[in-house]
């Protein structure tokens, strides 16, 4: 299926107390798509700022909001608006996913939607070419790819700015890792990814609802989707340390026993060498641990409709 201009296509986008910067994006959306354009807005709980049909409506647009009955978070927010479509349309149609602040530009999904075009391609996913946020958060994504690379063996450049192609939703709702991290599960999903360059557009209103600690959480769960790989790279490290601790423990009682080890080196050393090769056991057996309570915590089947109150959808 390749994506033309007068193609009809679905935005999926969480919103959260920011009915303001929602309602900005839809303006936006209408003047660069018109009537192409299906929103699906999933209003994650917002008590202060809920936003309504009328929002959709009042920019020209058809639509429908699912309002959950709590707030559950960004990233279970987007996997329940994934569902719904895949419930309630034909698959027919590309799927979008984007945020609602305005960071995620309405005239950049043109290019994720050509890039689809192709018969290699599944997925269509932006990475950043200019940010505008603050040194910290920029030092912190840095050391958080660098890390992800260093445990996971996988690079990850992108978040939730994404097209899909329908058979490419319809595998990620079977993953129970889209409830964790969309763009952990959709690197684990073995789907055909390409990446466009683009920038990254200012917030229309407010203030990011996400600190640093919730950023910080949000890339550890990245991780745990990969918890095996995980485990599998920290244990060879263990390992390693734990056979040079031996290693080195073979080489202090050989020099103990040929009258080379000056009083009390021995003790010390051989002493210390135990605790590197304990302590790198016990880690080993914690990673084990963790990673079935991780594995195990995900549940095998989420229905998604027990989180919605209500869903209200536009007259077509």
């Amino acid at each position: 299926m390749n994506y033309i201009a007068d193609d009809h296509f679905i935005i999926v986008t969480p919103v959260y107390e920011d009915s303001e910067a929602a309602s900005k994006l839809f303006q936006e959306l209408n003047v660069e798509f018109g009537d192409k354009v299906y929103i699906v807005a999933v209003d994650d709980g917002s008590i202060r700022q809920p936003i309504g049909l009328i929002d959709i409506e009042n920019a020209d647009l058809q639509g429908a909001v699912i309002k959950l009955k709590r707030n559950v978070g960004h990233q279970r927010a987007i996997a329940i608006g994934l569902n719904y479509v895949a419930e309630n349309f034909n698959g027919e149609h590309h799927i979008v996913v984007m945020d609602s602040d305005g960071e995620d530009t309405p005239s950049s999904i043109r290019l994720l939607l050509k890039a689809l075009n192709s018969k290699d391609v599944d997925i269509t996913v932006a990475k950043r070419k200019s940010r505008v946020e603050t040194l910290k958060f920029r030092v912190f994504y840095i050391v958080y790819k660098w890390i992800f690379k260093l445990l996971s063996g996988r690079e990850i450049s992108f978040g939730n700015f994404m097209a899909l192609k329908p058979i490419a939703l319809k595998r990620l709702i079977t993953m129970q890792e889209l409830w964790l991290h969309v763009a952990g599960c959709t690197l684990m999903s073995k789907l055909r990814i390409t990446s466009c360059e683009l920038d990254r557009g200012s917030r229309y209103a407010g203030q990011s609802k996400m600190n640093f600690v919730g950023l910080v959480l949000h890339g550890f769960k990245g991780l745990m989707i990969f918890a095996e790989d995980v485990l599998v790279r920290v244990g060879i490290v263990c390992a390693f340390i734990a056979f040079l601790a031996i290693l080195a423990s073979i080489v202090a009682v050989m020099l103990k026993t040929l009258g080379f080890a000056t009083p009390g080196w021995f003790s010390v050393a051989l002493g210390i060498l135990i605790l590197v090769f304990l302590q790198t056991g016990a880690l080993t057996l914690m990673s084990l641990m963790l990673t079935g309570v991780v594995r195990n915590g995900l549940p095998a089947s989420i229905k998604y409709m027990k989180f919605i109150e209500t869903v209200h959808k536009s007259n077509e």
